[in-house]
């Protein structure tokens, strides 16, 4: 399998947030507890993104991202918040999909191609409505990589 990025089971959740900085938050103690990633380190680099301008990539998806180093490949989590929470997304929609990449300090073509790849993923309608609708965090999971293996192909 030739994945883009890294995506552990226990890097998916569902949690119940009620802002953009509580969303990087748990983005970054996932990363942190799942990858063993510096906590503070992510929410530093993934908040100095979104200085530059939102992640939310519209249609109620969120895609914080960051280049750290230390990290060997694109690495993600997935959380899908239990109620939509403003991101300052383009559209203006608020985000219940939210799914933060970490990629390696000097992987230009790389991350942009993780990149690429997530927004693909979420750019289906039908798969956007799965993940909106699996009953928990294993479920979620195995549509991603049911839809990642299915990408690669």
């Amino acid at each position: 399998m030739t994945h883009n990025f890294s995506l552990k089971p226990a890097a998916v959740a569902i949690t119940d947030v009620d802002s953009k900085q509580a969303i990087l938050e748990q983005l970054a103690k996932r990363f942190a507890d799942v990858y063993g990633f510096d906590e503070s380190t992510v929410l530093e680099r993934i908040e100095e993104r979104e200085k530059l301008g939102s992640t939310g990539f519209g249609r109620g998806v969120a895609i914080p991202h960051a280049r750290m180093a230390g990290v060997k490949r694109p690495t993600t989590v997935v959380l899908r918040l239990e109620k939509p929470v403003d991101f300052d997304a383009a559209d203006g929609m608020p985000v219940d999909l939210v799914f933060g990449l970490i990629s390696p300090e000097n992987a230009g073509a790389q991350h942009l191609q993780a990149l690429a790849a997530v927004s693909r993923l979420v750019r289906h309608e039908e798969t956007r409505d799965m993940l909106g609708q699996a009953r928990d965090a294993e479920a979620i999971f195995a549509l991603l990589n049911n839809s990642i293996d299915r990408d690669a192909a």
